[in-house]
């Protein structure tokens, strides 16, 4: 990965991570695939099985994703790697 992608990426979450913390979950760089410019998040905490996580990951994450770092494509979760 791209160290300065993966520092934009991070700065990008930090802009939104009390706001998930808040609810308890948070969120972590699982990959960035730099084919496609997509961006795989894991969800954590109460992020991971929120009824709600979906809509937080477009409408909020892949929003301030693209707003700050505009050469990521897409925005997807993945799950929780063991």
């Amino acid at each position: 990965m791209d160290i300065h992608l993966v520092d934009k990426v991070n700065a990008a979450l930090d802009t939104i991570r009390d706001y998930l913390k808040s609810d308890g979950g948070d969120v972590r760089i699982h990959a960035i695939r730099e084919d496609e410019m997509v961006l795989e998040l894991e969800l954590m905490g109460n992020c991971e099985n929120c009824s709600m996580s979906n809509m937080t990951l477009k409408a909020g994450i892949e929003e301030v994703i693209k707003r700050y770092v505009p050469e990521i494509s897409r925005v997807e979760a993945v799950k929780k790697s063991t």
